[in-house]
Order: structure tokens, then C-alpha cells, then sequence
């Protein structure tokens, strides 16, 4: 009776450290926080936007072994604040939105939900509002746009090799949504680029005052292949200007992500912010219970701005010419606005106040010229784009919106 009251306890003992596994180590699956990620877009699939942040959201989550829920289709407006609310009631720890017009109401989630992270893609206000869980963030697109304007300016060299055009006839068009720093970077950053192998180009840009419009999106486009722009780009997020470049057999530089199937003939490359990085960033920090910082900017080395694959409308040597500039971008040899290269209003620039902590004045609040470039968001003071200048060789048709 003694031996088997003595194995029993010898069992009991073995189950009970069996059970136990020894000590968690830290940072460990077993120490990890449940994660439910929630994300809100402005649109669905059939923006290029938008597309692009739900493909970067699919292989974020499925990387990480994360449930996830989207909205979608959620306007600039409380919709965004009743959605964020949806995803709290759904039991998720982090919540994405994806649009500028979706800040205040996402900024309101986050106050009326403390333990709940909540961070914002191009954004403003995170380092002003000082809330330890709400975030912005974005990339330094303007280095892959600018690349894609050295595609851009390839092709209107080749165009002028091949007797197509003149070198007096190097006008690009490009069609942007609304007049915001983000779209001025972005084609300033795309004009740059073309210039700094194709020093006669010059660039017309048409607005149509919303982020997703087919129609305003292709007649714009059309409007200014009429006005004798020979190649158009876009920061606008249909297929409009893709499609109407095919049909008139001008060469297209689009953005989010490739229009090859829709432009076959025409297309040359296309620049995109990889949001990946940035998702599984602020994931691992919810699991970990470490910091998310209140601006977060992706570069070139970190994946997050990308240039797809050239298409068949690239110029011979444009890949090499692409390789070299990316390789100076990596090595700080080379900024894309250095003050250099460009004017305003026929004058060099020395000095420039930028709108960085945004209020209702919109006023200059930080000197953004050093070293001898303008030192816009990735290297600078916040991650959305700041630069807001009119520069020479750019002509805008309209600037209502």
C-alpha cells in the first residue's frame, strides 16, 4: 500500500511539471496580447487606393496569424467615428483607417476608447494631440515618385530620339485630386525626377476635387493630352487617366500599383507606399505591449515605397537609370528636393516656414531648409507630406479645390 501511495505521488509530481512547461520566457507566443486588428477604407477594391491598403492588410495579418475585420466604403465623415466604434464593440485592440478626411473622427475613437490603438494613414495631428493611442503615419513616396518621374523623363527622351516630339514639346500632364501638400509633393517629387534626365520637361496639373472620380479622373486626363501634354501621371485613384492614355496612345505613369492590364501599350511604371511594414509594426507592438510612435514613416529601405515592374512602354536603359538614383536615395547622396535643382518664382529658395503642427491658420511653423534641401517628412518633422510649394516649370490649369 506504501509503494503504491509513494507512485502516485511520484505521478502527481511528474503531471503537475508536465503542466507547467517550466517558466515563459518573455516575448514569447505564451506571453503575447490577443490581437484583432480592425481596418476602415474609404473605398473598396475597385480604388487603386484603396486596393493597395486591403492587399497590404491581407498579407500583414496572414503573416501574423491575426483575425482581422474591414470596413469598407466609410465616408470622411462620422461614419468613420461609428465604424471605429463597430470594430471596439467587435473586440478589436487595433484599428487602421486609411484616408486624410478620416483623422477627427478617428482621433475622437481614440478618446473615447483609451485601451484601444488606433492609428491613421496620412495624417497630421498625432504629434500635436499627444495620445498615447492614436498614431499617423505614411512613407517617403516622394522618393518613388521621383524615381518614376526618372521613367517618365526616359521615355521623353526617347520620344525626342525617335523624332516623335521636340525637345520644346516635353510637357507632361498629371491629374491630382485636391491641392494638398500631399499631392503637391507628389508631383513635384514625379517632375523633379523626369527633369533630372530630361532637363526641358515641363508639367501641366489639372484637379478634380475627390479622390475617386472615373469620369473627372479620364476627362482630365483627356483634357490635358488635348492641350498637348505628350505623357501623363496621377495622383487619383481610378482608372480613368490609365484608360485614357490607351486609347490615345500616350505613355501613363500611374500610381498604387500596375495599370498594365488596362494600359497595355502606354503603360511605363507605377510607385506605391507598401503598407505591410507599417501594419505588422503596430501589430507586433499591440501583441508585445511596446510603443507605437505618434508619426511613423516607411522608406525605400524598409519595403514601404516600392516601383512595380517596368512596362512595355519603358524606354531602354530606364532600369539602370532607375537603379542608380534608388542606390544615391539609399546612400543620402542624393535628396530629391534638393534646392539645387529647382526654383520659385524665378528665385533660389534659402528659407521656407512649413505648415508642420497644423491649426486652423495653416501658418509656417518650422524652418524646413537644411543642408541644402528641403527637408520634407521621412527625414523631417512628421510623416505626412508638408511640402507645399509651387516651383517653376509647373503650371497649374485650376487650383479649386
Amino acid at each position: 500500500m506504501k509503494k503504491l501511495v509513494a507512485l502516485l505521488l511520484t505521478l502527481a509530481m511528474v503531471c503537475s511539471l508536465c503542466a507547467c512547461g517550466g517558466a515563459k520566457k518573455e516575448g514569447s507566443d505564451d506571453t503575447k496580447k490577443a490581437v484583432k486588428a480592425g481596418f476602415i477604407f474609404l473605398h473598396d477594391e475597385n480604388s487603386t487606393y484603396d486596393l493597395n491598403f486591403i492587399n497590404a492588410m491581407k498579407e500583414a495579418c496572414d503573416s501574423l496569424g491575426v483575425e482581422y475585420i474591414q470596413k469598407t466604403n466609410v465616408p470622411e465623415g462620422q461614419e468613420c467615428f461609428e465604424a471605429a466604434e463597430d470594430l471596439v464593440d467587435a473586440g478589436c485592440t487595433v484599428i487602421f483607417a486609411d484616408s486624410f478626411g478620416h483623422e477627427d473622427y478617428m482621433i475622437e475613437a481614440a478618446k473615447a476608447h483609451p485601451d484601444v490603438q488606433f492609428c491613421h494613414a496620412t495624417g497630421t495631428k498625432a504629434h500635436t494631440e499627444g495620445l498615447s493611442n492614436y498614431h499617423n503615419a505614411f512613407a517617403a513616396i516622394y522618393e518613388g515618385r521621383y524615381l518614376a518621374g526618372i521613367a517618365a523623363g526616359m521615355k521623353l527622351n526617347e520620344m525626342i530620339a525617335n523624332g516623335q516630339i521636340t525637345e520644346a514639346d516635353c510637357k507632361m500632364g498629371y491629374i491630382g485630386a485636391f491641392t494638398y501638400a500631399e499631392v503637391i509633393s507628389g508631383y513635384t517629387s514625379f517632375f523633379l525626377g523626369a527633369r533630372s534626365v530630361c532637363p526641358s520637361a515641363t508639367m501641366e496639373v489639372t484637379f478634380t476635387g475627390s479622390w475617386y472620380d472615373e469620369t473627372a479622373e479620364k476627362e482630365g486626363a483627356t483634357k490635358l493630352i488635348n492641350d498637348g501634354c505628350v505623357l501623363i501621371s496621377q495622383h487619383a485613384d481610378s482608372m480613368g487617366a490609365p484608360t485614357a492614355c490607351e486609347t490615345a496612345g500616350v505613355p501613363n505613369v500611374s500610381y498604387n500599383g500596375s495599370t498594365e492590364k488596362a494600359a497595355p501599350n502606354t503603360y511605363i511604371v507605377s510607385s506605391r507606399i507598401n503598407w505591410a511594414p507599417y501594419f505588422e509594426f503596430c501589430i507586433k507592438a499591440v501583441q508585445d505591449g511596446t510603443e507605437i510612435p505618434a508619426d511613423w514613416t516607411g522608406t525605400i529601405a524598409t519595403n514601404s515605397v516600392l516601383l512595380t515592374d517596368l512596362g512595355a512602354a519603358a524606354a531602354e536603359g530606364t532600369q539602370a537609370a532607375i537603379d542608380d538614383a534608388k542606390a544615391k536615395l539609399l546612400a543620402g547622396e542624393l535628396h530629391v528636393f534638393d534646392i539645387a535643382t529647382f526654383t520659385v518664382n524665378g528665385e533660389d529658395l534659402t528659407s521656407y516656414m512649413a505648415d508642420v503642427d497644423t491649426d486652423a491658420a495653416y501658418e509656417g511653423d518650422h524652418e524646413v531648409i537644411t543642408d541644402g534641401y528641403f527637408n520634407e517628412s521621412g527625414e523631417g518633422f512628421r510623416s505626412a507630406p508638408y511640402f507645399d510649394l509651387q516651383i517653376d516649370g509647373i503650371t497649374l490649369l485650376d487650383t479649386a479645390f
